[in-house]
């Protein structure tokens, strides 16, 4: 049996298919053409050239297959990709919100253990620290003329008065992320995600809850930072802002005692949505 072997080496999951279902029906290369040219002599490899040519044995060699794949194109009229099926999705905006004392800030922690390759934008706000809250970590401490200064020089993506206090997004941080190709995420409020949405559609948008108001409440009330006043307007706008969860895509419930859990499922979220297809690059 003769064996054509004119065919381009075509490579590619398609072609790797191909050659695997065909593989045993190709005749192998006769052991002959294999050996070596000093042990067959010259007038077996000049044989050999003039049937075959020296860069055909060559390809045969290296996958006899080929000409298969070759007859597989021409009966198709195209010629196969080696182009990735799935292009390289482009960044993706991850805004992860929901009511003060919810845990939002813990389980982003165990959010970027667990993914290190995401990058989580740091909020300036006007507020003073928390115990144990670092500047330029947790957040961007400032006063109240510095933001205002920076609302004026639009250098905030968002920004809202959440409790008596200044809170914002900086534009610069995510513009440079997204053009690394680096998956960014915002940690808001309800209302700055609101904002958002309208700014940046195409992000994705997950409401962190708490198993209950009870759960909440008690989560608010072992902080020790706030009065009974301020506590109880943190409960009200709590329950107002947890009946707003279904403008979100996504509701992730942060069980005490299961932080890992919850994590969890946020980076089982934002793996799905890097595999949808169709999704647009963002703009800002």
């Amino acid at each position: 049996m003769t064996l054509a072997l004119t065919a381009p080496v075509v490579r590619g999951s398609v072609a790797a298919c191909i050659r695997a279902a065909l593989r045993s029906r190709v005749p192998s290369v006769a052991p002959s053409l294999l050996a070596s040219p000093h042990r067959r002599g010259g007038a077996g490899v000049r044989e050999e050239r003039r049937q075959f040519g020296a860069s055909r044995v060559a390809r045969a060699v290296a996958d006899p297959t080929d000409a298969v794949i070759r007859d597989v194109q021409e009966r198709l009229g195209v010629t196969l990709s080696d182009e990735p099926t799935m292009p390289t999705p482009p960044p993706a905006v991850i805004v992860i919100s929901g009511p003060s004392g919810v845990g939002k800030d813990a389980v982003m922690r165990r959010l970027q253990e667990l993914r290190p390759d995401l990058h989580q934008v740091v909020t300036a706000t006007s507020r003073p620290p928390r115990p144990g809250e670092r500047d330029g970590v947790d957040y961007f401490f400032v006063t109240s003329e510095a933001f205002e200064k920076m609302i004026a020089d639009g250098e905030l993506i968002e920004h809202a008065v959440v409790y008596g206090e200044y809170k914002g997004i900086p534009k610069a941080q995510v513009r440079e992320k997204l053009a690394l190709n680096v998956d960014v995420v915002l940690r808001l409020d309800v209302q700055g995600a609101a904002t958002v949405r309208a700014l940046i559609p195409g992000a994705v948008f997950i409401f962190i809850a708490a198993d209950s108001e009870a759960s909440l409440c008690r989560r608010l009330v072992s902080r020790k930072t706030e009065t009974p006043e301020k506590l109880a307007v943190r409960v009200e706008t709590a329950r107002e802002e947890l009946r707003r969860m279904r403008e979100f895509d996504y509701v992730v419930v942060n069980e005490e005692g299961r932080l890992d859990e919850a994590a969890g499922k946020l980076a089982a979220i934002i793996d799905a949505e890097k595999m949808r297809p169709g999704r647009e690059p963002l703009e800002l």
